[in-house]
């Protein structure tokens, strides 16, 4: 929202008094989206930026900053605010006042939380109410059944998104209570996966649009679960790939494995390819950076088809927490001991195959490994 130094409506000691706000004949927007944006947002159309900001206590600037970080469009000086808009001015100023946040961090949390429910709502609007709002009777339009449903859904959708939410806050805050120090909690060790659909721009030439969305939605679903049943975290999707983490190479390493083998089972989907990176890397916003992620990525583009590719941190770290040995020489050697002695031999949930060294832009020569899941005989599975 685009907000001038100008404005009208306050009186000498910078109080508002908004005035009524316009019909939908004036205005000449459609009655029923201002009926459903009444409905969704519980008031009126009272303000504009300017007094909405005046009435808040918050400058202009300030003001015109966190409603772009919001991701709201410039509306000039239209009257098309309402109380619960003052109020979020309010409560964001006020966290910055009392010294809980810097501007700048009251800004990123603007962003970051209109980013991330700007996604979602689109996301319900085009999948969920979509196929929710079909006419029941002939005659009926979408439109005469969508403020009904709405009306119907608005209360329980609310509340599960804040349910989800303290949920979500709950484990992120709790893995950064965990970390071994401050700086661990900015900079952290993470094990960082890329999954790649192979030859998704080949399918996008041949495949109808309905199509190739019913594929990118399927794959982003079997991704995101996986990743959430095996402990990881989906940091985000783009389309044809996913970037997921973990805290422990372990986990990073089945679920890429359950990955490639649940699409390798759906003749529908494409061959797949991952790779997986360990080491430090930079969190914000809730997305990731730094040469771990960039070396995933590497890894990715270069791993055959219906394979993983890790680099030499996670393997190292693999063999360190005795999730797969040092070598198949050493597995052997490992196992005829164990024998010996009458014991069990040590179990291996994974194999490490060393590749070629290679260089990699901007990264340096690499070594990545083949990552296979080892069977219960000992073997290579």
């Amino acid at each position: 929202m685009s907000v001038d130094d100008t404005g009208s409506g306050a009186d000498g000691d910078g109080r508002v008094d908004p005035e009524p706000a316009p019909d939908s004949a004036d205005s000449g927007e459609d009655p029923l989206a201002l009926r459903l944006e009444g409905l969704i947002l519980g008031a009126e159309r009272r303000y504009t930026p300017f007094q909405a900001a005046r009435s808040a206590g918050v400058s202009m600037e300030l003001a015109s900053r966190f409603w772009r970080a919001m991701g709201f469009a410039d509306i000039g000086q239209a009257r098309a605010l309402t109380e619960d808009d003052v109020l979020a001015l309010r409560r964001l100023a006020g966290l910055v006042e009392a010294g809980l946040l810097s501007e700048a961090m009251a800004v990123q949390v603007a962003r970051s939380t209109g980013q991330t429910t700007a996604r979602l709502a689109e996301w319900q609007i085009d999948s969920f109410l979509e196929g929710l709002t079909e006419p029941p009777e002939p005659g009926m339009t979408r439109t005469e059944v969508t403020y009904p449903i709405v009306e119907l859904l608005l209360p329980e959708l609310q509340e599960f998104l804040v349910y989800v939410w303290r949920r979500q806050l709950a484990a992120s805050a709790g893995r950064v209570v965990q970390a071994a120090d401050d700086e661990e909690m900015v900079d952290r060790r993470l094990a960082v996966g890329f999954a790649d659909l192979v030859g998704f721009t080949r399918l996008t030439r041949r495949m109808e649009e309905e199509e190739l969305g019913e594929l990118v939605e399927a794959f982003e679903t079997t991704a995101a679960d996986l990743v959430a049943a095996r402990g990881g975290r989906l940091i985000k999707t783009l389309g044809d790939e996913v970037l997921y983490a973990a805290d422990d190479a372990g986990t990073a390493a089945e679920i890429a494995l359950l990955l490639v083998e649940t699409l390798a089972n759906d003749e529908t989907m494409p061959e797949l390819r991952v790779g997986i990176a360990f080491g430090t890397v930079t969190t914000r916003m809730g997305d990731v950076f730094g040469s771990t992620v960039n070396l995933a990525s590497r890894l990715t583009s270069i791993a055959p088809r219906d394979a993983v590719l890790v680099d030499s941190a996670l393997a190292e770290e693999l063999i360190r927490t005795q999730d797969a040995p040092a070598s198949e020489a050493v597995a052997a050697e490992e196992a005829a001991a164990a024998e010996k002695a009458g014991e069990d031999p040590p179990s291996y949930r994974f194999a490490l195959q060393p590749m070629w060294q290679r260089p990699v832009r901007g990264l340096g020569v690499v070594e990545p490994w083949l990552l296979t899941r080892r069977g219960d005989d000992g073997d290579e599975g």
